[in-house]
């Protein structure tokens, strides 16, 4: 069944406890459709008044910052070694690749990294766990955690909401439009992600090749 038509049979409340704990467990390092989902209920609340889009947006900001938190908690207790077990569990998303790219680029932007990473789909994955394993002041963290919630969680519900109603008739025929342009949003930046991941992987390879010295042949 489609996402938004099977919104369209759930509660009120539930929708919006829906959409906080799917965007929280993301957020808290668990590789869930935070994003699709957050859009396809701001399109329902569009065109349903049953749903207020204040209360929906709250709970979708609620659930990023407070999953974000938790991820962080997580990370800073288990270190390296919860990295290590995520990328058994998850290889697709918690590679060694991808935790490469995600650390450069906490190297480069800091707490920046974990405000952007709100709108690129892998890194929202990774922010809270790898801030709270990096050993980010909790203070940054913080900040940039509840702005980004704020900006990305509440800021995607006022725009897909407002779109919704300038267009409700044609969003009644074409409302699948909006989660196929999320879909390759998501994708487009997974893509970028991957790519890059898999360039700092190979540097890291040759990195290693150039610093381990060739054998020594043993002499008789």
């Amino acid at each position: 069944m489609h996402v938004q038509e099977w919104l369209e049979t759930v509660p009120a409340v539930s929708i919006y406890a829906l959409v906080g704990m799917v965007i929280g467990l993301e957020s808290l390092g668990i590789p869930l459709p935070g994003e699709i989902i957050l859009v396809s209920a701001a399109l329902l609340a569009s065109q349903h008044g049953d749903i207020n889009p204040v209360v929906l947006g709250a709970c979708a900001v609620a659930g990023a910052i407070v999953g974000d938190s938790i991820g962080y908690a997580i990370g800073r207790k288990g270190g390296r070694p919860l990295l290590a077990w995520l990328g058994a569990k998850f290889p697709r998303h918690f590679s060694e690749g991808h935790i490469a790219t995600a650390e450069k680029s906490f190297e480069k932007w800091g707490m920046w990294a974990v405000f952007f990473g709100r709108f690129v789909a892998l890194l929202r994955i990774f922010a809270g766990p790898l801030a709270g394993v990096l050993r980010m002041p909790y203070w940054k963290f913080l900040t940039a955690n509840v702005l980004g919630g704020i900006l990305w969680a509440g800021g995607t519900t006022a725009v897909i909401y407002y779109v919704g109603v300038v267009a409700e008739s044609w969003l009644k025929r074409f409302s699948w439009l909006g989660l196929v342009l999320a879909l390759l949003i998501g994708l487009t930046s997974m893509l970028v992600i991957k790519r890059k991941a898999k360039k700092v992987s190979a540097e890291r390879e040759a990195e290693r090749s150039v610093a381990e010295p060739d054998p020594i042949p043993a002499t008789d």
